[in-house]
């Protein structure tokens, strides 16, 4: 497919044009600039074409910040075959973009001139001003109010080749995604969320809660339609990079992928919209997203807010996630809540131990136990040390991934689990519940990623927790369940 980079200054229009062109709100989009700092990437049809659109930061200089994101647009503009060159037509021509612009004409590319914001008939007189670009291919639009961009698309279809043209077996129903304006979630939102939202019904890790901690035992009686076994696409893993800002999510992207994928700075919050990026390893596919780093929630500000709602959206989407934790420095509670995210939405864990290379290794016991200790809710989740700056180990997180993908996408059979239960209920009889006696029937796994079990019984109120707690620790003894959550759904005879 055709490569076409939208690249220019900052605050010219860029994103709004790639959320116009693949026709959802994906970009984020704000007044600020450098909101776009990495280069987004994603399919698009032009008049029944396919191509791949690149949203890249803004062309500006200054800081150490915006000198890479400027790098970075550069490098994806010089890979692709298509470029569109933005600039504001509601100002003068800079001899800034008149040098950038030759430069790229120069390259032996397809280039057009694309001035945006102009909004009106009158403002139309603007545009021969950037006629001494010495373009023929330039475009006066309107982005925001949706004008004169038929020539343009129109010239971008004729640079894409026949051989692109987009099949009917593949013409899906595209579908819009209205995200909701920043202002429509506050400060404490995003966390509160976290903390308030009410147990479902299933029992996930309940060997790991205090009892001080445990819930009341009714939600394991309520309903919860058992589905029928059905296998996911196994060989696609969905993996979200998340931790708190200048732990080194980046850097662990780019090492994963083996090139500069993400702009990498010493600036907290570097990363605002997340990147994603699939490579293919040992016939799977991985999809990593690099997230926005994540602060306390009274220093959440203006497009930050944004950034944690497009976070937690690829975390609901996503099928395991790496914990990244910053091995030079004390662990804080912040950690603990983004962790907890990961317990929220039932995903694979594991977590990253980063800038090992400049940690003190020799109380390497005393952090391993520091972690396991304010991270109980992830005992499950196996821990790597690693440097991302200089690669050390990374090679073998990608084979970790693909072992705990097997663990949380494994389905026991019946007949194995039942097994199982019959040597736990011999060496350990169910206890009483108000002198009646608590029978467990059966136990049957009717889901994966992650495995969902159903303990069929006559007294589903009657399962305490110490007793699921134990099935739990038998359970993991028997198969190997190492990085997943491991959920239970008690209930009766009979009940879907």
């Amino acid at each position: 497919m055709k490569k076409i980079a939208i690249i220019g200054r900052p605050n010219v229009g860029k994103s709004s044009l790639f959320n116009r062109l693949v026709k959802k709100r994906d970009a984020i989009t704000s007044d600020l600039a450098g909101t776009t700092r990495d280069v987004k990437r994603r399919d698009v049809v032009i008049n029944n074409k396919r191509a791949l659109l690149l949203d890249t930061g803004g062309l500006d200089k200054g800081c150490e910040l915006f000198d890479k994101i400027k790098e970075m647009s550069l490098k994806a503009a010089y890979k692709a075959d298509i470029i569109l060159y933005m600039v504001d037509g509601k100002g003068i021509p800079e001899d800034e973009d008149k040098k950038l612009f030759y430069e790229l004409q120069t390259l032996g590319k397809d280039v057009a001139l694309v001035v945006n914001k102009i909004d009106n008939d009158k403002m139309k007189e603007k545009l021969w001003d950037f006629y001494e670009f010495g373009c023929d291919a330039i475009f006066g639009i309107s982005v925001s109010h949706n004008r004169g961009t038929v020539d343009l698309l129109e010239w971008i279809a004729k640079q894409i080749p026949d051989e692109d043209i987009l099949k009917e077996e593949d013409d899906d129903e595209e579908i819009e995604i209205i995200v909701p304006e920043i202002d429509d979630m506050s400060d404490e939102d995003f966390f509160n969320e976290i903390e308030d939202e009410e147990d479902d019904g299933y029992f996930h890790q309940a060997m790991f809660l205090d009892e001080e901690a445990v819930v009341d035992n009714s939600i394991f009686a309520q309903n919860d339609k058992i589905k029928e076994f059905n296998e996911e696409d196994v060989n696609h893993i969905k993996i979200a990079i998340i931790g708190r800002t200048n732990v080194g999510k980046s850097s662990l992207l780019n090492a994963l992928l083996g090139e500069e994928r993400s702009v990498v700075s010493s600036v907290a919050g570097t990363t605002i919209d997340p990147i994603d990026e699939t490579i293919d390893y040992k016939d799977k596919q991985l999809t990593f997203v690099d997230t926005a780093g994540l602060r306390r929630r009274g220093r959440i500000l203006g497009i930050e807010k944004y950034a944690l709602m497009r976070t937690k959206e690829m975390l609901e989407n996503s099928n395991m996630a790496l914990v990244v934790l910053d091995a030079s420095e004390p662990f804080l509670d912040l950690d603990e809540k983004i962790a907890g995210l990961v317990d929220e939405n039932r995903l694979a864990c594991i977590i990253v131990l980063n800038k090992w290379d400049i940690s003190d290794k020799e109380n390497h016991e005393k952090i391993i136990l520091d972690i396991r200790d304010r991270f109980k809710f992830l005992a499950y989740a196996p821990i790597i040390t690693l440097s991302a700056k200089s690669h050390q180990r990374v090679d073998k997180l990608h084979d970790m991934i693909l072992e705990i993908n097997d663990n949380y996408s494994q389905r026991i059979t019946t007949s194995q689990l039942n097994a199982v239960m019959d040597k736990a209920l011999q060496r350990h009889q169910l206890p009483t519940m108000h002198g009646q006696v608590i029978r467990i029937f059966y136990t049957t796994q009717y889901e994966t990623r992650p495995p969902k079990i159903a303990i069929v019984m006559n007294k589903p109120k009657g399962l305490h927790f110490t007793y699921r707690r134990y099935l739990t620790n038998k359970l993991r003894e028997a198969f190997n369940f190492a990085g997943t959550p491991l959920l239970f759904k008690a209930k009766k005879r009979g009940e879907k």
